[in-house]
């Protein structure tokens, strides 16, 4: 197997996670600014490996499975350690919502295709909605401090209860779309 560019983007993605959760733990004021950095730039990998992928007709079925995994596992391990961060309802719950909904669409996409059927769970603008938000909420939420008064923090968990929506918005979705191939008899 030959690793492209795209896919080595993919990689280099999963490669930053330990780097966030290692800055993120690191006993220094900085570190809420290099983590959402480290943030930033997974997200931004994750827009230039799709975008070389599909212009350089690059795509591989390896980079189709890892794409989403390097985005889901990024996700997860900040959600993780943001409500660690801040224990408390207000950041549990939204984190609950987005990661139950990651799991059950992966699972669903998993069977469709097991079925035939995966392009019945292809993304929709709502789930492409869902996940801009939910990446500007995390980043949001790792910097975390005041910037010229405004209340990162707090701006940030609103626009994650924003994302929770879309979240459960587009997992009606999923699932209906779904639903006549899963209830299909025989």
């Amino acid at each position: 197997m030959t690793i492209n560019l795209p896919t080595a983007i993919t990689l280099f993605r999963i490669l930053l996670i330990p780097l966030f959760v290692v800055v993120f733990y690191l006993p220094f004021g900085w570190t809420n600014v290099a983590g959402a950095a480290i943030f930033f730039v997974a997200c931004v990998s994750d827009w230039v490996d799709g975008y070389l992928a599909r212009s350089l007709r690059l795509e591989s079925p390896f980079g189709a499975f890892l794409d989403p995994v390097a985005d889901k596992l990024m996700v997860v391990v900040i959600i993780i350690l943001l409500v660690q961060a801040h224990p408390s309802i207000y950041v549990a719950l939204p984190s609950v919502v987005i990661v139950a909904r990651e799991i059950s669409i992966s699972a669903l996409r998993e069977w469709m295709a097991e079925l035939g059927s995966r392009t019945t769970v292809k993304v929709s603008f709502v789930g492409k909605s869902k996940t801009v938000a939910q990446m500007f909420a995390i980043g949001f939420m790792v910097y975390e401090e005041p910037f010229f008064g405004l209340p990162i923090f707090e701006i940030g968990l609103t626009v994650y209860y924003v994302a929770a929506i879309l979240t459960i918005i587009s997992m009606v979705i999923y699932l209906r779309a779904a639903w006549p191939v899963l209830t299909r008899e025989g």
